[in-house]
């Protein structure tokens, strides 16, 4: 999909989307001018009705987030949250929220949690199971208390360096694979105690629900994906044990997307190479096995795009960079900012569609034919069709996997 929009909008990488009454929601994210990432603006975000392609955007008041990279965005409810990123001021741990169901969406800082919050971090991911917002892993910054207090397995010291945020002086940042609940019907953090094998600290990696479980991978330099479950109840790690020849390579800022027949969908991220993939693949999480998954899209490689379970459970990609590169020498690996940022959204076919969906996508893409029958259609199934019909007119038709 696409329309006529200001590049300086849509264009984006590392953003945060979901998907409602088949419209798709897309907010922050950045792009890179003059050879810097530069974040997209707080205020306001952008609707992508996926019937027929047309985006529009809606204002964003209130007390609004700085300009973010590297935060958490999730969905309960119609209300988007966003936790944690960097902005001008370093690494942050503030929650925010908003009621994007409403004409005039209004920012929320929420401030009076009860509980003890995470310290602060970017590259994190989150469950959302009923009404609680789960995080997972990412890079941020601790006091030497923290590390003290905390499990040696628990965060990875990646450097040193005596840096003062509000009031407390902080001089540890690196990795963790911590695990914080926040319970949005009464606004409190909580820190469960898990057992099992925990996942490596990490960052960068792919998150999904399915049922009372989450899963991860990816987000640390390995041959092949690894790939862990977390009992939402017992709060019980487990390590699922593949093949490395059955396995998509190792990889990270790449997505992961539950469907309802219990498989988990893998597109595209970083290789360990440096490489931006195009490859998708399904884990069976009831034979814990791989399957390749074959596709019309080897002209989209992505890495730091949203996926989202859309009808017909199609996973619905937007955005992110087809080209994102790094260099390794013996000394450093670095990321070059990249232009080469995305505004298109595809589809993958995870399951055969219904009949009715079918017909619709048929007649969509043949208006034409069936002009004079359209108007005998009852009007809530016409409008859907005219979706359709100004969808397929607008651009070429979407190719299934």
């Amino acid at each position: 999909m696409d329309a006529a929009l200001p590049v300086s909008r849509l264009d984006r990488s590392d953003h945060t989307a979901f998907i409602h009454n088949n419209t798709l929601f897309v907010w922050g994210g950045y792009q890179v001018e003059a050879g810097q990432d530069v974040a997209l603006p707080s205020d306001e975000i952008w609707l992508c009705d996926l019937d027929s392609g047309a985006w529009q955007r809606k204002e964003m008041t209130g007390d609004v987030p700085s300009a973010l990279l590297g935060f958490c965005g999730s969905n309960v409810n119609d209300r988007l949250y966003v936790f944690g990123g960097c902005d001008s001021a370093g690494y942050s741990n503030q929650m925010f929220s908003a009621d994007v169901s409403q004409p005039c969406c209004s920012w929320t800082r929420l401030t009076d949690a009860k509980g003890t919050t995470p310290s602060p971090r970017n590259k994190h991911s989150c469950w959302v199971h009923g009404e609680r917002l789960i995080y997972f892993g990412g890079y941020g910054c601790k006091t030497m208390g923290d590390v003290q207090n905390s499990s040696s397995s628990s965060f990875i010291i990646d450097d040193m360096s005596w840096a003062t945020i509000g009031n407390t002086l902080f001089r540890c940042w690196g990795w963790n694979n911590e695990v914080h609940v926040f319970d949005t019907r009464t606004s409190t953090w909580s820190k469960p105690d898990t057992q099992g094998p925990a996942p490596d600290p990490r960052g960068c990696h792919a998150s999904a629900l399915l049922g009372n479980k989450g899963y991860i991978s990816g987000g640390v330099e390995t041959a092949a994906l690894d790939i862990f479950c977390l009992d939402l109840g017992s709060w019980t790690w487990t390590r699922f044990d593949c093949s490395p020849s059955c396995a998509p390579l190792g990889r990270s800022m790449h997505t992961m997307t539950s469907t309802s027949n219990g498989n988990l969908f893998v597109y595209g991220g970083l290789g360990v190479d440096g490489t931006t993939m195009n490859d998708a693949w399904q884990f069976n999480t009831h034979g814990r096995e791989w399957m390749k998954v074959t596709h019309p899209h080897k002209d989209k490689p992505r890495v730091c795009h949203t996926a989202c379970l859309g009808s017909d459970d199609d996973v619905v990609v937007f955005g992110g960079s087809s080209s994102l590169c790094i260099h390794i020498d013996t000394v450093v690996v670095l990321r070059c900012p990249s232009s080469n940022h995305c505004r298109d959204v595809f589809l993958f076919q995870t399951r055969p569609y219904s009949l009715c969906r079918l017909c619709e996508d048929f007649i969509g893409g043949n208006s034409e034919l069936l002009k004079q029958q359209l108007d005998w259609l009852p009007s809530k199934l016409r409008d859907k069709i005219n979706g359709r019909v100004a969808f397929f007119s607008a651009m070429k038709p979407i190719v299934s996997a």
